[in-house]
């Protein structure tokens, strides 16, 4: 990986999880900052996207970042209203929060409230990836691949991988690291010695 890039992991609602793949994908890399949780307003859009634009302007160089669940949607409404480098975007499946999630998630009501409704679909400014599932419980896949198609994303179908998180029988996920350093070789911010380790680790 280029030196001056950095990977900033957005995780979702949840933050930390220990036994996430975004957590074991965070040790795994160097360069790698995570948007912390927030102490109040856990459920505000704006203070998510304000947490996030933290984070990237702290940054020099390249950014690509890593989202997760509402965390893709904390990028999406981010990318509306500002700017940075983004050299490009792993988004993995992103939840639907214009459909009821499972009862143990914010309702409808409170994610209207809080700012996350409705979800922005203008193509994103960078170039990214949209991970999807075939049976995630919080987003159907045929409406994510229509998100995908509104941000330009190229779409990446994992089969049946449930939420892709612990629950799931995710934790540490091999292929995340893998979708980064093409995201970083799409962008020319790979060494070419060091792609070449890693093509045979």
């Amino acid at each position: 990986m280029n030196e001056s890039t950095t990977v900033v992991m957005v995780p979702g609602l949840r933050d930390h999880v220990e036994d996430h793949w975004q957590t074991h994908l965070a040790r795994r890399l160097d360069n790698v900052l995570t948007v912390p949780p927030l102490e109040t307003d856990k459920l505000s859009r704006d203070a998510r996207v304000a947490a996030l634009d933290e984070v990237l302007t702290s940054v020099g160089g390249p950014v690509v970042l890593v989202a997760h669940s509402a965390g893709v949607m904390t990028v999406a409404h981010w990318a509306r209203a500002h700017y940075s480098e983004i050299a490009g975007a792993l988004l993995v499946t992103p939840a639907d929060l214009e459909l009821p999630l499972p009862e143990s998630y914010p309702s409808l009501e409170e994610l209207d409230r809080n700012g996350w409704l409705p979800i922005p679909r203008q193509r994103l400014p960078f170039p990214s990836t949209v991970a999807a599932s075939r049976n995630d419980p919080l987003a159907g896949y045929r409406r994510v691949v229509g998100l995908a198609e509104g941000w330009g994303s190229r779409l990446l179908d994992l089969g049946e991988v449930g939420y892709l998180n612990p629950a799931s029988g995710y934790g540490y996920w091999p292929r995340a690291e893998s979708l980064v350093w093409e995201l970083l070789e799409s962008a020319s911010l790979v060494d070419p010695v060091e792609q070449e380790d890693h093509s045979h680790a």
